[in-house]
């Protein structure tokens, strides 16, 4: 007898595991719902992932996609191995044979966790259809996430959470949880704007500066040294201080953006965030009790809400669109969306009200 699966009004409507067993491949899809148009959802490679945790990662793109009012439904795939032990091109392949059935009527698939344009391009290149997935080269039509959409649109929630809140970005301090593709471009996009970025963090720790960190020389320090850790501020010797990375969470700053990894905030540091405004950059930062909890004190802009720059320029490219019309699609939608969800916010529990405008989108859809 099959594994019973757990089902809602919502989904999921598949799932489907598969093996390969020349490569070894091991592989699983779940589109949740495709009331609203075709699954689409990132390709994971990691060794430990589950058939269960890729349910959950699809149901929360059915809620995202909603939200960002995009004709696709939620859906999400992993492949279970060590992308550095195995023949990643083969098992990507196979995986691709294996799921061919799905793609793209039922399910679009993305870069995630260990797969880039790279990994995209072979995918595409294996079903015989560009539009199999998206995030791929711009050889082959893409749009990579390495244009910075979905930094754009954290900075974009970010802007609008600021003026409901009616705070001046040029008066503003930011910290920033991780400098990689979606905090180097949310920090340029916010210092653009006139807010200081006192502090950001990466794996090694995290370099504060109250008088405001450098965007390029920290740049040219990530690229050189590694790490942000290594930072020199311009404002004098002692300026910068290294503390360790739970110390970014928290800093005496306006604005806090968890932008790498899940649970940073919880119930052994929640009290001492001091940030007036929190904007999820990662997906589930913390967990929806302790979202509750911080929203007391703090407005939080919710993670399927915040960094859905990614998905609205995924969609971009399934229509495609130029460079340009992606990044204008993006403020229009992140734009408008953070605009009704924060104007049927109440208290600074935000997710509360994206969840019901999410839901009541794909009902509809599903009638």
């Amino acid at each position: 007898m099959a594994t019973r699966i757990k089902t809602d009004e919502f989904g999921p409507e598949r799932v489907l595991e598969v093996y390969d067993q020349k490569t070894g491949m091991h592989g699983v899809v779940v589109v949740d719902n495709t009331a609203r148009g075709p699954g689409k959802g990132g390709c994971r490679f990691v060794p430990d992932v589950t058939t269960k945790e890729v349910m959950g990662l699809a149901r929360a793109m059915t809620w995202k996609n909603a939200l960002a009012d995009l004709p696709f439904g939620g859906a999400k795939s992993g492949i279970c191995a060590d992308p550095k032990k195995v023949d990643k091109e083969a098992y990507i392949r196979a995986f691709a044979r294996k799921i061919k059935e799905l793609i793209p009527a039922a399910y679009i698939a993305g870069p995630d966790m260990n797969t880039t344009e790279k990994e995209m391009d072979i995918l595409a290149n294996e079903i015989g259809n560009p539009m199999a997935t998206t995030g791929k080269s711009k050889g082959m039509g893409g749009l990579p996430h390495e244009l910075g959409s979905t930094g754009y649109g954290v900075f974009l929630a970010t802007m609008e959470a600021l003026s409901f809140k009616g705070i001046d970005p040029n008066s503003t301090t930011v910290a920033i949880e991780g400098f990689g593709n979606v905090g180097t471009f949310t920090m340029k996009f916010l210092t653009e704007k006139g807010a200081k970025v006192v502090a950001v963090s990466d794996s090694r720790g995290t370099i504060y500066d109250e008088k405001g960190l450098d965007y390029n020389k920290l740049m040219e320090t990530k690229t050189k040294e590694g790490t942000v850790t290594k930072y020199q501020s311009p404002h004098g010797a002692g300026s910068a201080k290294l503390l360790d990375g739970a110390e970014l969470f928290k800093l005496p700053v306006d604005v806090l953006v968890p932008g790498a990894r899940p649970n940073v905030i919880h119930a052994g540091n929640v009290n001492e965030v001091k940030a007036k405004i929190v904007v999820e950059a990662a997906n589930i930062p913390m967990t929806p009790a302790i979202e509750k909890k911080l929203s007391q004190r703090a407005l939080v802009v919710p993670d399927f809400l915040a960094n859905a720059g990614g998905v609205i320029s995924s969609y971009c490219e399934w229509k495609g669109m130029s460079e340009q019309e992606m990044f204008e699609t993006v403020k229009n939608r992140i734009v408008a969306n953070t605009k009704l969800v924060l104007s049927k916010t109440k208290g600074g529990y935000a997710r509360s009200a994206a969840m019901s405008i999410a839901k009541k989108r794909v009902r509809e859809a599903m009638k």
